[in-house]
């Protein structure tokens, strides 16, 4: 329904008028709309350029000057990757097999590290939490963690991408506040009804820390997906357990160790044409070891986001 107003000249300005004029944007709006474009700008303008390399001929990129596109599109960069190597498949498999099994019981752990650990009336809750935090300032070392992991058994099997990394300092912490941040009310109504400590982590803590588990979750999912140091030192004589990051580190470490010059030499002296560049290749790697996160991301933004930003807005 349309209603009349009579502004200050004594004129009718009609409603619909009046609250369209009121919806136009302030100078603060534009400015913030700029900004915000200018950083998505920068921020996208990296990822779009090494997919732009990754996608275009090498012997064109070497020219110089390209921006987001390819000039000269091939494919012929990635053929190159996957082409050397007959483990991707294997190498594909224990990556996601690890960064899923990884991800599952590390989360859990961590939550049921941290709900032990808001318990007021825990005995060892401070000394533990003094301990934890001790953790994320002094570090046993490289040494002794590789003879704990060897004298355990855990050598050239897949459990050490599991077992060492179940608990992380940082993320039971951050759990631990969110707990603390819960109303505490709902657990005494949970004992008065007879619930014992499983009970109420299982079917009242753990739904209502769904944000931050789910921020922690994806933390430990992108450590998972990028680690290949420790497939390296524990795995990498055991072409099972190869991972997919630890089979790109080797092709960026041939591609790095021979520089163009070499590679347009080689290609001379075979009388072959020159294909790939350690530079393309370093980029049409990258690409490989990003899309997946970058696909799995968008699923998991809503809690990521709900989990940073709750506790702030907590009275």
């Amino acid at each position: 329904m349309e209603t009349t107003i009579i502004n200050s000249q004594g004129k009718t300005v009609n409603s619909k008028i009046r609250k369209k004029w009121s919806e136009r944007p302030t100078k603060t709006d534009v400015f913030i709309g700029l900004f915000m474009m200018i950083v998505i700008v920068l921020t996208l303008y990296p990822f779009l350029h090494v997919l732009a390399i990754s996608l275009n001929n090498a012997v064109d990129t070497a020219r110089g000057g390209l921006t987001i596109f390819p000039r000269d599109f091939t494919l012929q960069n990635y053929r190159e990757i996957f082409s050397g190597n007959n483990n991707w498949i294997i190498a594909f498999r224990n990556s996601v097999l690890r960064t899923v099994i990884g991800t599952i019981t590390a989360t859990f752990s961590c939550a049921v590290l941290a709900y032990i650990l808001s318990r007021k009336n825990y005995i060892l809750r401070r000394p533990l939490g003094i301990i934890l935090v001790l953790t994320m300032y002094v570090s046993g070392g490289l040494v002794p963690t590789y003879l704990i992991i060897r004298n355990v058994g855990l050598m050239n099997s897949f459990m050490v991408y599991i077992i060492p990394a179940l608990l992380n300092a940082f993320n039971v912490i951050v759990i631990r506040s969110f707990i603390d941040g819960l109303p505490e009310a709902l657990e005494e109504s949970a004992k008065i009804d007879g619930a014992n400590d499983i009970t109420i982590f299982l079917k009242i803590i753990m739904p209502l820390c769904m944000p931050v588990l789910a921020t922690v979750a994806l933390f430990t999912a992108v450590g998972q997906w990028n680690n290949w140091f420790d497939t390296y030192l524990y795995a990498g004589s055991n072409v099972n357990l190869t991972t997919l990051q630890y089979e790109l580190m080797q092709i960026l470490g041939n591609a790095q160790s021979m520089t163009s010059s070499q590679v347009h030499q080689l290609n001379q002296a075979e009388g072959t044409i020159i294909r790939t560049t350690p530079e393309s290749i370093k980029m049409a790697a990258t690409i490989i070891v990003t899309v997946p996160i970058v696909i799995v991301y968008p699923f998991l933004q809503k809690y990521f986001v709900s989990g940073l930003t709750l506790g702030a807005v907590k009275s």
